[in-house]
């Protein structure tokens, strides 16, 4: 098999701002520091950010102990994330951070909370008990079904207090696919709500646990959040409302001293079809690196108001939503509704009004609000910012530019991150004190992280050439197995080289060293006898001044093997038909090359996204091929928009 190729050439190069440098948590005397550190062991590295980030009950024994798949870090350490996300807080020289706030929540409606350390503690440790009172024990699973309000957060961090693991399942996932993911972590307590705000009304939550629970016998109880206040249908001896509960609840719970490896969370990816996946992490090893790389990627401050804008049914709110940022003691803004409501200037209002300093979003937001227009941002004052972060999918160069000048107003940093549900925390990423930026790349490796392009038989690639993203070196955040298969666990990031992690990317370095993501290897398309990634298609295309955002998908094709389709939706206003067609193809020849000229270029209003932002190329390959979509499409965020695709409405 070839490698991939590389066609996209970004010259462009930002040097970080003396002024941010000089403040930054992590100076490049540092950073230089623990890069060579990390690089000659790593193992050291991470055990120095485990004592200077984490507060431990026990220290380890032993750093690592590792028998590929299999790794445990800081065995024999005891610790518990719920008192490194508070109760720390609240001790000796921190005890200050009584009254600042923890969560800073934003309802759809406009509705807002502030909740204060001193207040996370008393709620948690009342859930807690509420927990408790329900049986629940260290190693239970407790499911969540939920909308982005405070008490997901509260309950999170309640497991965590008691050594239960949760589960937590995207709220906008079918009855079915929940109940899949109950069944498989074996959950012994669902915690929803009646509903939630979705595009300024309310969408129910309760009826799907109802449906769910219909196959799920390990569930005893379902605690229920009320949040919109609509009719709810409780089922006597196993519905309870999370307010009555919380009544009589104490507020003294003592964290439980938890080993460093005991189940934190299952996160369930979304696969095609077929069984579940759920990703296992433990304690500390994921809370080190959480913690580590929160406070020098984000740079947190205490008196920064830092927003994730991802739902934390997604391992990027897990992370950098709630455990990585609490742990810094920084205050976290959640968000429940989507972007553009009530108006396309949602976010940016929020952001003036709650005065964001460290924003980190996802491309496909970025492109949304290109496609939306400058106004929206202009409109709003946007001075609080002074670092920008990207995540979950490769940032096309061009968003990248408009994301620093109408977004960061060319003042502040980008860290354009990559990472995924198995790594736990952030591999890829600019540190933005010391590391010049490329409109497109992730750059270098954390410190401590092994990452490298190989090829298919596990050796080195030489840039500027593509091949398979790996991570060759055990890093504390690993996923410990996937719950209930170790098999497939082997089977499925393991078996592609020896003892070497396959991410399952394409990507390549440049001559100094910077990575570039290319997208998933299913996604890449071999245009007779050429491999050619997506982003780089997707990048030429949106560099254009007319589109804002694009999406290629390969088509079977009698001469080349494959065709190149095109999705594209323009900017608003722009008038495009068979001239903009013709325009965009040459675009694509003139920058990247003929061989990845589109076949054919499709205009459209929207591309289907899931819900954390991800466009689902999957679908679009069956449209360019006419065929009917398969597996699962319940994390689909707009159903509209795969039928004006296919020409239904």
């Amino acid at each position: 098999m070839a490698d991939i190729e590389s066609l996209l050439k970004e010259k462009r190069v930002f040097k970080p701002k003396p002024e941010f440098s000089r403040q930054a948590n992590w100076k490049k005397s540092t950073i230089n520091e623990y890069r060579r550190l990390g690089a000659k062991n790593p193992e050291r590295f991470w055990a120095k950010m485990a004592r200077e980030n984490v507060s431990w009950f026990t220290r380890w024994k032993k750093v690592l102990q590792w028998k590929a798949p299999n790794a445990k870090w800081f065995v024999g350490g005891k610790l518990n994330v719920s008192y490194n996300c508070i109760d720390r807080h609240l001790e000796g020289d921190n005890a200050w951070r009584r009254n600042k706030a923890a969560i800073i929540w934003e309802g759809e409606p406009g509705d807002s909370r502030v909740i204060t350390y001193g207040e996370l503690h008393r709620e948690v440790c009342k859930f807690a008990n509420v927990l408790k009172g329900l049986g629940v024990k260290k190693g239970d699973r407790v499911a969540f079904y939920m909308p982005m309000v405070p008490e997901l957060a509260i309950a999170m961090l309640a497991c965590t207090r008691i050594g239960a693991t949760h589960s937590i399942v995207f709220g906008g996932f079918s009855a079915e696919s929940l109940r899949d993911r109950i069944n498989d972590a074996g959950a012994k307590v669902v915690v929803t709500a009646d509903g939630g705000y979705r595009r300024g009304a309310p969408f129910p939550l309760k009826p799907a646990v109802d449906d769910a629970l219909k196959g799920a016998e390990c569930v005893e109880k379902v605690v229920v959040v009320k949040r919109t206040g609509t009719q709810t249908e409780m089922t006597a001896g196993r519905d309870l409302w999370w307010h009555e509960q919380m009544q009589g609840a104490s507020t003294k719970c003592a964290p439980a001293k938890l080993d460093a490896e005991h189940p934190l969370f299952i996160l369930y990816t979304s696969g095609t079809t077929g069984k579940p996946k759920g990703i296992l992490h433990t304690t500390g090893g994921y809370l080190t690196h959480v913690t580590t790389t929160a406070q020098a990627i984000f740079d947190l401050k205490d008196e920064d108001v830092y927003w994730c804008t991802a739902d934390i049914g997604w391992i990027t709110g897990h992370s950098y939503v709630i455990y990585g940022v609490l742990a810094n003691g920084a205050t976290t803004l959640m968000y429940e509704g989507v972007p553009t409501h009530p108006a396309p200037d949602r976010w940016w209002e929020i952001i003036e009004k709650w005065g964001v300093t460290v924003f980190y979003t996802a491309p496909t937001a970025i492109r949304t609000f290109i496609r939306l227009g400058d106004e929206h941002p202009n409109g709003r004052d946007l001075s609080s910012l002074r670092l920008l972060g990207s995540v979950g999918e490769p940032i096309n160069p061009e968003a990248w530019i408009w994301y620093n000048k109408v977004i960061g107003k060319r003042r502040c940093p980008i860290v354009d991150t990559w990472w995924q549900t198995e790594t736990g925390g952030i591999m890829i990423t600019p540190l933005p004190a010391g590391v010049d930026t490329k409109p497109g790349s992730a750059t270098l490796p954390f410190p401590g992280v092994d990452a490298a392009i190989l090829d298919d038989d596990g050796d080195e690639v030489e840039p500027p050439n593509g091949g398979f993203l790996a991570i060759r070196k055990p890093w504390p955040g690993m996923m410990r197995g996937i719950w209930g298969d170790p098999q497939r666990f082997r089977e499925t990031y393991w078996s592609k080289w020896k003892d070497i992690y396959f991410a399952g990317d394409g990507a390549h370095r440049d001559k100094q060293g910077y990575f570039w993501i290319m997208g998933r290897v299913d996604d890449v398309m071999n245009i007779s006898g050429h491999r050619i990634g997506t982003m780089e298609v997707e990048s030429a295309l949106v560099s254009h001044a007319d589109v804002a955002e694009a999406a290629v998908v390969g088509r079977p094709d009698a001469i080349t093997g494959t065709a190149i389709v095109a999705f594209v939706t323009p900017r608003g206003g722009v008038v495009y038909g068979d001239t903009l067609s013709k325009t965009l193809r040459d675009q694509v020849a003139k920058e990247i090359g003929a061989i990845a000229k589109p076949a054919e270029i499709r205009f459209t209003d929207a591309l289907p996204k899931t819900r954390s932002g991800k466009i689902m190329r999957r679908l679009l390959r069956d449209i360019a091929e006419g065929k009917e979509s398969v597996g699962d499409t319940t994390t689909l965020e707009d159903y509209s928009v795969l039928a004006r695709l296919r020409g239904d409405e």
